[in-house]
């Protein structure tokens, strides 16, 4: 499946692309992870967007993307999630190194920090990140903070 990928800062999202980033981190994040957090925590305006549509139009794909010092003190990649109806045709890898070019276009090349949700470790340790420190809890939620140099 190709993707048409967006990159956007938040000014210049338009009204359908925040409903429908948004929609996706709500039906994710939310409603499938059982998981009651404010997904929206003012880092929005912050970020650039990046935005995976499908052929039919419907966001497949997200990501946002962070300068050094926005987030953390290095650039950062986070809101990483693939819809439902688009899981097991390899998105998410793409996704990421989507959103890894992006971030070095955007940023320049540099080192790039996540905070991953533990089950996913070996995904993003394929991508070159390393695990940083122990486990942590996030709205119920095992992370670990992971570092691409």
């Amino acid at each position: 499946m190709t993707l048409t990928w967006i990159t956007k800062p938040f000014a210049e999202l338009t009204l359908a692309e925040l409903y429908d980033l948004l929609q996706l981190r709500s039906e994710v994040f939310v409603v499938e992870q059982t998981c009651a957090f404010q997904d929206i925590d003012g880092m929005d305006q912050q970020a650039y967007h990046l935005l995976g549509y499908s052929p039919e139009g419907q966001l497949a794909a997200y990501a946002r993307l962070f300068e050094a010092g926005r987030s953390y003190e290095q650039a950062s990649i986070g809101r990483v999630v693939v819809s439902p109806k688009y899981r097991r045709y390899g998105l998410g890898r793409e996704l990421m190194q989507q959103a890894i070019t992006q971030c070095e276009q955007l940023f320049g090349p540099q080192a790039i920090k996540i905070g991953a949700q533990y089950y996913l470790r070996a995904f993003y340790t394929s991508f070159g990140f390393e695990q940083l420190d122990d486990i942590y809890l996030e709205d119920g939620i095992e992370h670990i903070h992971m570092l691409r140099s």
